[in-house]
């Protein structure tokens, strides 16, 4: 272990026994790398301070998991180069998002119509998803409405990748649920008539 990285040990050993100096005294140490960094990764510069910013948050909330045996630096910019890619994703999605309502304006009138009546048959299916528990709701709206990868979506909530196909596998099995108990509903409503 060289010289500097034995200091950054040093730092973060301090850390977890509550010299809350060590903080800014590694934060000092180490804030110009991730900056650096940063700044070359991200498309939209008006970011870079929220992204560094983010990033020593996520890593001091993660500092008691850091093995000190490995070096501190590429780890931290491990984080910080997450951050680049979490911000360039949602960059991403507000663009899609944008495209698909420009997309929607230049339909003609029928389209449109045709678009409210799919939302209104779909009510019930969105209620039903608000009603899932989070963990479930999350992994449901990322995958299905959101359309990223059930790897991706591990990588967002930084999960295991069967954890998130448990978590789809459960979701669905409520949301079937509850739409065999709305079709018995309707059923005995129409059996009643």
């Amino acid at each position: 272990m060289d010289d500097e990285q034995q200091q950054l040990a040093i730092l973060i050993g301090q850390i977890r026994m509550g010299r809350q100096e060590a903080y800014s005294d590694l934060y000092e140490r180490t804030v110009q790398d991730v900056y650096k960094n940063v700044h070359f990764l991200a498309d939209n510069k008006a970011d870079v301070d929220d992204i560094v910013q983010d990033s020593f948050i996520q890593a001091f909330k993660a500092l008691d998991k850091f093995e000190i045996e490995r070096p501190f630096k590429p780890w931290l910019l491990g984080i910080a180069i997450k951050k680049v890619h979490a911000y360039r994703r949602k960059k991403w999605m507000r663009l899609r998002t944008i495209k698909r309502a420009e997309e929607q304006a230049i339909g003609n009138e029928h389209f449109l119509f045709h678009q409210a009546d799919e939302r209104l048959a779909n009510d019930d299916l969105f209620r039903s998803i608000e009603q899932l528990p989070f963990k479930l709701k999350q992994v449901v709206i990322l995958h299905y409405l959101n359309d990223y990868s059930q790897e991706d979506v591990a990588g967002i909530l930084d999960i295991p990748i069967g954890t998130v196909k448990s978590r789809v596998h459960a979701a669905l099995k409520k949301l079937r649920q509850k739409e065999e108990i709305r079709q018995n509903d309707v059923e005995r409503v129409r059996n009643v008539q």
